[in-house]
């Protein structure tokens, strides 16, 4: 079965960096797209950012210029680089990846666990 491991989260001062990351494990699956969305305390999730299989990524506007998203295909890894941390960048940090499992036959959207991330000012 395939599952995706977020790590990374924490408590940072306002200015501050984190990097998150996600790791795809299990057998027989090709990953496509990835992207990082996040749930703010009584607010909708908000998509952050994306990337292609081929990289190209796209920003959320409240997060460019701030937040890089990278993957390592190798790997089936994406990371979410995030500098500048304001405190209204806190939230709760999910992880997703449309996937080809095998054995399932068909793509699925696959999402972490969340990992919190709590920017103080």
């Amino acid at each position: 079965q395939v599952q995706l491991v977020e790590s990374g989260g924490g408590l940072v001062q306002a200015g501050g960096s984190l990097r998150l990351s996600c790791a795809a494990s299990g057998s027989a699956f090709t990953i496509n797209d990835m992207a990082w969305y996040r749930r703010a305390p009584g607010k909708q999730r908000e998509l952050v950012a994306t990337i292609g299989i081929g990289g190209s990524t796209n920003y959320a506007a409240s997060v460019k210029g701030r937040f890089t998203i990278s993957r390592d295909n190798a790997k089936n890894t994406v990371s979410l680089q995030m500098n500048g941390l304001k405190p209204e960048d806190t939230a709760v940090y999910y992880c997703n990846a449309d996937i080809l499992d095998y054995r399932r036959g068909s793509w699925t959207g696959y999402w972490g666990q969340g990992t919190q991330v709590t920017v103080s000012s």
